[in-house]
């Protein structure tokens, strides 16, 4: 899988704040980092894509480590880091050996983009055990993955007219073809995390309904959109909402 070639085919950069639909995603997921997230405290960005979470983090002031597989993503965070006003270090990496990293030496970690792209068991597992080993006793994880059932819905609602009944799922168990992306259901992420032994914190369909509802969301005056917001993070952790949302974070404890 070129990684390269995937990301130089869209606007990564602009993916999460292009318009008010969008941002929910980050307006979520930052939420809840936010409750456990403490001054002091270390945080890793693994897939950092171009640094949104990263760079977000550390003109708080927290000190970041942010790492991607993606040498153009990397070279992105890097240009946007302001010398002298920011502790991060970016750097290329994979997710799946992180050997420069010492045991528990990190109090958040973000993994929010490798699973996206992990289409085997074994490598999610090996990617969730790397996370576990460089996390402090007692910290806690974000994993984000793609909702095969979701996906499902927005693409054959809103990108492609042929998609029912073509070759992009499995007829027989509606599972989503993998690679470039990668896709599971709410049932395989918490069955990997059992294996993990890791403890669930919460679950959260981070952007929920969002794109399928982009336009009636992107017209809405400010004080509409603050309203939907407030009534998506009421919702966004009700297991029957879980599944109908592109994209759904994991909240562990080591």
């Amino acid at each position: 899988m070129d990684l390269e070639k995937v990301y130089g085919s869209f606007e990564e950069d602009k993916r999460l704040n292009k318009s008010k639909a969008y941002s929910i995603e980050f307006l979520t997921t930052t939420t809840f980092i936010d409750r456990y997230l403490k001054e002091g405290m270390k945080l890793l960005d693994i897939g950092a894509g171009t640094g949104a979470y990263s760079i977000y983090y550390a003109e708080k002031g927290y000190d970041v480590t942010a790492i991607d597989l993606v040498n153009s993503n990397v070279d992105i965070i890097k240009a946007k880091v302001v010398e002298g006003k920011m502790k991060i270090n970016v750097q290329q990496g994979n997710a799946l050996n992180m050997a420069n990293l010492a045991d528990e030496s990190f109090d958040i970690i973000l993994c929010l983009g490798p699973l996206y792209h992990l289409a085997n068991d074994n490598d999610k597992l090996k990617c969730i055990e790397e996370t576990k080993r460089v996390c402090k006793k007692n910290g806690k994880i974000f994993y984000a993955y793609l909702s095969n059932d979701m996906v499902f819905i927005t693409e054959t609602i809103l990108k492609n007219e042929n998609y029912l009944g073509g070759s992009n799922y499995d007829h027989k168990t509606f599972k989503l073809t993998d690679e470039p992306f990668c896709f599971m259901t709410v049932e395989h992420m918490r069955h990997l995390m059992g294996l993990s032994n890791l403890k669930e914190v919460k679950h959260i369909a981070v952007d929920g309904l969002s794109e399928l509802l982009r336009d009636k969301i992107n017209a809405f005056d400010d004080k509409q959109f603050k309203e939907w917001l407030r009534f998506h993070l009421y919702t966004c952790e009700k297991e029957e909402m879980l599944g109908y949302s592109n994209h759904i974070v994991f909240i562990a404890e080591k």
